[in-house]
């Protein structure tokens, strides 16, 4: 059986939140990978007039697009890419559920914009390591209009009622320092998710960038593992 693995990335970003773990799951194994880019996202970061509708549909085409070429579809999502996942998996057929830094709570627009402030004011500093993309966030924080801050939240709204109902396998990841999603929304996915297979990874070092954490090499072998277990060889 052929597997696909559809990659979401978060609010504001772009393939580059996931391409880490990306490039690893090609590497280990040979998967059909997809990782598409929301309306309005990426590096040429407008998001004026982009609304939750947008986003939703661009993730229901790509994984249409992978279904039709693969036995079984793996979804893993980034911050709000977790919530989309999760909306996939309660409206089409997902084998598994990978939510890496899942926005699953409530967050106020302030709340959301607190870190970007935060990693500009690092960024500005020059405190911020070499290759990353902290850089990004000034720009970003002047490039996210409110009202697709409220498109997000719409997505928040549209998933949560809805958590018991998702019964497939879910793997969570979610990293200690995350400035912008507490681990209290992990904790809170994983007693309300309905599946009977729930896996719950703590990275002690990860950020909300949590690809990028310095003890990703070891939680991305845990994942792997989950998205193989009971499943034949391709």
């Amino acid at each position: 059986m052929k597997t696909g693995v559809l990659f979401i990335h978060g609010f504001t970003g772009g393939s580059f939140e996931v391409r880490p773990l990306v490039m690893y799951v090609k590497h280990q194994m040979d998967w059909l990978v997809s990782v598409p880019t929301l309306p309005g996202h990426g590096i040429t970061l407008n998001l004026k007039n982009m609304s939750a509708a947008s986003w939703l549909m661009e993730a229901e085409l790509a994984y249409k697009k992978l279904q039709k070429k693969v036995d079984r579809v793996i979804v893993i999502g980034f911050s709000m890419g977790g919530l989309i996942a999760m909306y996939l998996a309660l409206r089409y057929p997902v084998h598994k559920l990978v939510l890496l830094s899942a926005a699953a709570k409530y967050m106020s627009p302030r709340n959301l914009l607190g870190d970007v402030t935060i990693m500009l004011t690092e960024s500005i500093r020059k405190k911020y390591p070499p290759n990353t993309f902290y850089h990004l966030y000034d720009y970003k924080l002047t490039h996210t209009p409110l009202q697709a801050i409220f498109e997000f939240l719409r997505i928040v709204k549209t998933v949560e009622p809805y958590y018991g109902q998702i019964k497939i396998p879910v793997c969570i990841v979610q990293g200690k320092k995350d400035g912008i999603v507490p681990f209290a929304s992990a904790e809170h996915l994983y007693k309300t998710l309905g599946s009977q297979k729930k896996v719950f990874i703590q990275s002690a070092r990860g950020k909300h960038h949590i690809c990028y954490s310095d003890d990703c090499d070891n939680w991305f072998q845990e994942v792997l593992a989950f998205m193989k277990e009971d499943m034949e060889e391709n």
